[in-house]
């Protein structure tokens, strides 16, 4: 089953210095039908005016993913790590039993960023931080995994059985996604648009929920640039 959430249907926040639409229920958005997917509970599309952020706050018992899309952003928490991340990078925290951070953007111009929270398979964990690098080549014509369970160069590690995928597909270009029965795909197109097995169109922001489909079928509608999520 393919459930389709169209960009416009997000919840869309303005705070002025932060710009942001929310694909789960998350602050001052509450729909009891739309808590999770699976262990998925956040995917937050920020974007971050240059020089603000968000302050140091507390977090605890959640695996804390960010893809930073255009600009930067600085991190820094409790347990005294301390980096900035760009295009091309992607940052992973454990917050178990609890870790104060900061993300801010240090530059002047806007920094624009997935920031994603996933239940972890264990709880109580140390807290810990990673910034890993992909490359970017890689993302072309393939789904290359950038967050897993099974970590390897260039692949930030999760403490969930799951996978997050970067794609780059060229107009027309198709690609091939399977797995085992059970489990779930959570499909975001970034930029451009995508055909599904059905032949439905995903454009820039839509997102997909796949549930009871061992394989999924993509082509590239224009240039695209996604994000597909391999979920228990």
């Amino acid at each position: 089953m393919i459930t389709i959430r169209r960009a416009q249907d997000r919840y869309q926040a303005d705070h002025g210095w932060l710009k942001t639409s929310y694909s789960f229920s998350f602050a001052d958005y509450y729909d009891p039908h739309n808590m999770e997917f699976g262990p998925m509970r956040v995917l937050n599309d920020d974007s971050i005016d240059g020089h603000r952020g968000f302050a140091p706050h507390p977090h605890r018992e959640m695996e804390i993913v960010t893809i930073v899309l255009e600009g930067k952003l600085k991190h820094q928490d409790s347990t005294g790590q301390t980096a900035i991340t760009g295009f091309g990078q992607v940052q992973r925290m454990s917050a178990g039993t609890g870790v104060v951070h900061s993300e801010m953007n240090p530059g002047a111009e806007t920094a624009k960023l997935l920031q994603m929270w996933f239940e972890p398979q264990t709880r109580g964990l140390e807290p810990s931080y990673e910034a890993s690098d992909y490359d970017l080549e890689k993302l072309k014509g393939a789904l290359l995994p950038v967050v897993s369970k099974h970590p390897a160069p260039g692949v930030a590690a999760i403490h969930q059985d799951m996978t997050i995928y970067l794609s780059r597909l060229t107009k027309g270009q198709p690609l091939t996604f399977t797995q085992p029965e059970g489990r779930r795909i959570y499909l975001f197109v970034l930029e451009g648009a995508l055909l599904l097995n059905d032949g439905e169109k995903l454009a820039r922001r839509d997102e997909a929920r796949v549930t009871e489909t061992t394989e999924l079928a993509l082509e590239a509608a224009e240039d695209s640039l996604f994000m597909l999520i391999d979920l228990p």
